[in-house]
C-alpha cells in the first residue's frame, strides 16, 4: 500500500509541468547548453536541489518535452490522416494541422527540433523512432495517393521529405508579430501540399 495521498501525486505532477513550462522557457532563451539546472529551477521559483527531486538531469527535461512534443505530432497526423478517406483531403487535413501545431507552438517545437543532438543515446533513439513513425505516416499518405492515382509525384519518399520540412521550418521563423496567423498558415500550407504532390484533382 502507497503512503502517497492522490493529492500529494497531483502536487508532485503540479511541480513536474511547472519544471517542464520552466525548462522551455530556459532553453528557447539561452539553448540547452547555455542553461543551467539552476536557470530551470529559478524560472519554476524553486532552488536548484528540488528539481532534482522530480527530474535526474536537464537532458531528461528537455527528452521530456521532445517526447511529449513528437507524440503530440504522430496523434495530429495519424487524427487527420482518419478524417476523409480521399488522399487529397487527407493530406490537406495533416498539412494544416501540423502547420497550425508548428505556428502555436513554435517555441517548444524549435527546441525541440534544434536541440535533439544533446540528447544521450538512449533518449535519441526513442524521439529518432517517434519521428520514423511521423515520416511513415507522410510516407504512406503519398505513397497511397499515387497509387490510386490522386497524386502525380516520381519521388514519394522526397516529397514526404518536402511536406515535414515546410512544417517544422516554421518553429524558425514564426512568431506572434507576424500578419499571418496560425489558422492562416494552416489553410496556405494545406494548398502547397497538394501542390507538391502534383494532386491531379480538387
Amino acid at each position: 500500500m502507497s503512503d502517497a495521498s492522490p493529492a500529494a501525486g497531483s502536487r508532485a505532477d503540479a511541480t513536474r509541468e511547472r519544471l517542464l513550462a520552466a525548462a522551455i522557457e530556459a532553453f528557447a532563451a539561452k539553448g540547452f547548453h547555455g542553461t543551467t539546472t539552476r536557470d530551470i529551477a529559478g524560472a519554476a521559483g524553486m532552488s536548484p536541489a528540488a528539481l532534482y527531486v522530480h527530474h535526474r538531469s536537464k537532458e531528461e527535461l528537455l527528452f521530456l518535452i521532445s517526447q511529449r512534443g513528437h507524440e503530440r505530432t504522430l496523434e495530429l497526423v495519424r487524427t487527420a490522416r482518419a478524417a476523409d478517406p480521399d488522399p487529397i483531403e487527407q493530406l490537406r487535413a495533416v498539412a494544416a494541422a501540423f502547420a497550425e501545431h508548428h505556428a502555436r507552438a513554435h517555441t517548444t517545437a524549435r527546441i525541440i527540433n534544434y536541440e535533439l543532438a544533446a540528447l544521450d543515446d538512449e533518449h535519441s533513439a526513442e524521439i529518432a523512432e517517434l519521428r520514423h513513425q511521423i515520416d511513415g505516416e507522410l510516407r504512406d499518405l503519398v505513397r497511397a495517393g499515387v497509387a490510386d492515382g490522386s497524386f502525380d509525384c516520381p519521388d514519394p519518399r522526397l516529397a514526404a521529405a518536402a511536406l515535414l520540412s515546410l512544417g517544422i521550418d516554421l518553429a524558425r521563423w514564426y512568431h506572434e508579430d507576424l500578419v499571418w496567423t496560425p489558422e492562416a498558415i494552416a489553410a496556405a500550407y494545406a494548398e502547397f501540399a497538394v501542390r507538391i504532390v502534383g494532386a491531379t484533382s480538387n
